[in-house]
Parts: C-alpha cells; sequence; structure tokens
C-alpha cells in the first residue's frame, strides 16, 4: 500500500504539457506510456501519481488533460479511452475510495483487462489518512505498485515478487 500522502507530495512534478502531447510524443520515440485510470474526485492523487511515475521514467496519459475529449462523457468518450487503454504500453489503475465507487473505473480494468497483456496491468493499492486500505481486491489478479524492501518502490506479482519500479521501463 502507498500513503495517498506520499502519492500527493509529487503533484507539483508532474509536466506542465498536456499528457496527451507528452503521450504522443512518447510513442513516436518508443517510450514506455500508461494510462491512468482513477477518479476524477481524486484530480491530485491522479496528478501526483502523474508525477511520481514520470519521475520514474514513465509517460502518463490522464483522459481529462486530453483536449480532444468530449467536455460532457458520452460514446465518444468511451470509444477515446478504449483505443487509448488499448494503444498505451500499460494500465495503471488507481485504488481509492472513490475509484472504487466510480462508475467508469471499473469498466475501465474490465475493458483493460480483456485487450491488454495481464503483465502490463498494474494496480496501486492506496491507504488513506485514516488507515483504510483500498485495492485489495485486486491484488491476487494483477500487478501491484508498493514500497520495495530497502526502500523506494516496486512492482510485484500477484505473489508479492517484483523489481524496482525504476527498472520496469529499461
Amino acid at each position: 500500500m502507498i500513503n495517498e500522502s506520499s502519492i500527493r507530495a509529487y503533484a507539483g512534478q508532474a509536466e506542465i504539457r498536456k499528457s496527451d502531447q507528452v503521450v504522443n510524443e512518447a510513442l513516436q520515440q518508443g517510450k514506455q506510456t500508461a494510462f491512468l485510470s482513477h477518479s476524477h474526485k481524486d484530480a491530485d492523487l491522479a496528478k501526483g501519481l502523474q508525477g511520481f511515475l514520470q519521475a520514474h521514467g514513465w509517460k502518463v496519459y490522464i483522459d481529462w488533460e486530453d483536449r480532444s475529449m468530449p467536455s460532457t462523457p458520452n460514446r465518444e468518450t468511451a470509444k477515446k479511452i478504449k483505443d487509448r487503454i488499448k494503444r498505451l504500453d500499460w494500465f495503471i489503475y488507481l485504488a481509492t475510495a472513490n475509484s472504487a465507487s466510480s462508475r467508469w473505473c471499473p469498466w475501465e480494468i474490465g475493458h483493460a483487462d480483456g485487450v491488454k497483456d495481464i503483465d502490463k496491468i498494474a494496480i496501486v493499492p492506496t491507504r488513506d489518512s485514516m488507515g483504510r486500505n483500498y485495492g485489495n481486491e485486486y491484488l491476487n489478479l494483477y500487478r501491484h505498485v508498493s514500497t520495495a524492501e530497502g526502500g523506494g518502490y516496486g512492482l510485484f506479482q500477484p505473489n508479492n515478487r517484483g523489481m524496482l519500479l525504476e527498472r520496469v521501463t529499461r
């Protein structure tokens, strides 16, 4: 589990440019990309996780930063999200109380499960300020990001074997 406060600390480190531009450039350059599934109520956590992952060499797409997205969710929104999930290298699910109650997040992870290699789906389980944990229901299904032994963060298999996050994109 990662404390939500640790994720928020990275919010100011996310690239200022819109993530659709950053990801398109990364795709052209052959760099690792990720779709970040999250509740829009967790915008600060999404920006923090984006900044954290960018600091570790990832290029992260956030749908509300994409200027081509419709202002009100509709069929086109779903089509664009499905395309991004399929096209980008990784699918990352930010597990919080808000994503658990979201209408879109469970749909997104279900779609990702159907179109992505299981090794390219990762859960970021979180712990809120009250000590409540989120994302446990996925830890036996998918890889997850968690604190690594000896410091830093790692990407772990469901059996808790993993590697440091910095090494995942290399």
